[in-house]
């Protein structure tokens, strides 16, 4: 801890110049004490550092004092290459300030740290962007939807995490969605991949690419065996193609809607991937108070997730969605006689 300490140190200063000790304290969280014996500490080791007293004082480095040193870790090194992959900066016209950067920091880690750097950037991937598939009931077994609104277990990514990082064969026993029973798979892990909060596990199955939701895995086993992965393809490329089967996914089921206006900004927000275009506004008095909107769903039982907008939203078409709202709503006869 006191290495590091000095370390960050030595960085504070040289990025920051003449630094006051209790901002020092402040940021190592240490008292001013510790700050002043870890100078001297780094003076005795031959580093150029001295204090000013005085209303204007602080510590600081001698002029012109320079070092290379970068005090990283092997997970600080991984952390700096997996943020690297969330694909943010190409919004901001950044990538390639961003690959040189990168070349930099690599060039600055120590030699043991690389390999582990270089490898998290392949295994690791974060997408921060929401799903744009379409909701659906159980049919996306290992995608977006289905059970994915239910309370969901925590997730021990240990064993996952290192499976992904020793290229080792994995056992899981796994719960699709809609189903209670758990199946067992042997899979060949390419990485992990972190889509809007929720951890997936990209890997083949049988030489095939499949998507496993992390919160779905209730146990996970090392095996002995080496790692199986198709010659040149690498984390990336198998999560492009996985992520697109799943957002496009064809609807089936076209439905049109009309909401109160006071709910549509809410319905934007929690039907998203559904609405296959911007509300349409009514004309008249009448019509002034409803937007109307356009849905699609892979599968008609879908349509319930309308029922928790109440009274405020009505399926105007097709007959057979009506159907399905009508007979989730019969129910509230059954609890009727609860209500005070």
């Amino acid at each position: 801890m006191k290495s590091s300490r000095l370390v960050s140190i030595v960085l504070l200063l040289q990025t920051r110049g003449r630094v006051p000790a209790a901002e020092l304290a402040e940021r190592l969280e240490v008292s001013a004490r510790t700050v002043y014996r870890d100078i001297e500490a780094l003076s005795a080791a031959g580093v150029p550092v001295y204090a000013e007293r005085g209303r204007h004082g602080g510590i600081a480095l001698l002029p012109g004092f320079r070092t290379d040193v970068t005090g990283m870790t092997t997970d600080e090194a991984r952390a700096l290459f997996i943020l690297a992959a969330q694909g943010a900066h190409s919004a901001l016209g950044m990538d390639d300030a961003l690959r040189s950067a990168l070349r930099k920091v690599m060039a600055a880690l120590p030699a043991p740290h690389r390999p582990a750097a270089e490898l998290a950037g392949r295994r690791i991937l974060v997408d921060p962007d929401k799903w744009t598939a379409r909701p659906s009931s159980a049919t996306s077994a290992d995608g977006p939807s289905g059970d994915a609104a239910a309370a969901r277990p925590a997730v021990d990514l240990d064993v996952l995490h290192t499976a992904v990082f020793t290229d080792l064969r994995l056992r899981i026993h796994y719960r699709h969605s809609g189903e209670t029973r758990l199946r067992t798979y042997t899979v060949d892990p390419y990485g992990l991949v972190a889509k809007a909060g929720t951890w997936y596990l990209v890997a083949d199955r049988r030489g095939r690419p499949r998507l496993f939701r992390a919160d779905r895995v209730a146990s996970a086993t090392l095996t002995d065996v080496p790692v199986r992965r198709r010659a040149g393809v690498e984390l990336a490329e198998v999560w492009q193609r996985l992520r697109r089967q799943v957002e496009d996914r064809p609807a089936e089921v076209r439905v049109t809607a009309r909401i109160r206006r006071e709910r549509l900004d809410l319905a934007v927000r929690i039907l998203g991937g559904a609405l296959t275009g911007p509300p349409r506004m009514g004309d008249g008095e009448e019509a002034g108070d409803w937007a109307t909107l356009d849905l699609a769903y892979p599968v008609l039982p879908a349509v319930r997730q309308l029922l928790q907008f109440g009274d405020s939203l009505e399926v105007l078409a097709p007959p057979e969605a009506r159907r399905v709202m009508a007979e989730a709503a019969a129910l509230t006869a059954v609890y009727a006689g609860d209500t005070p």
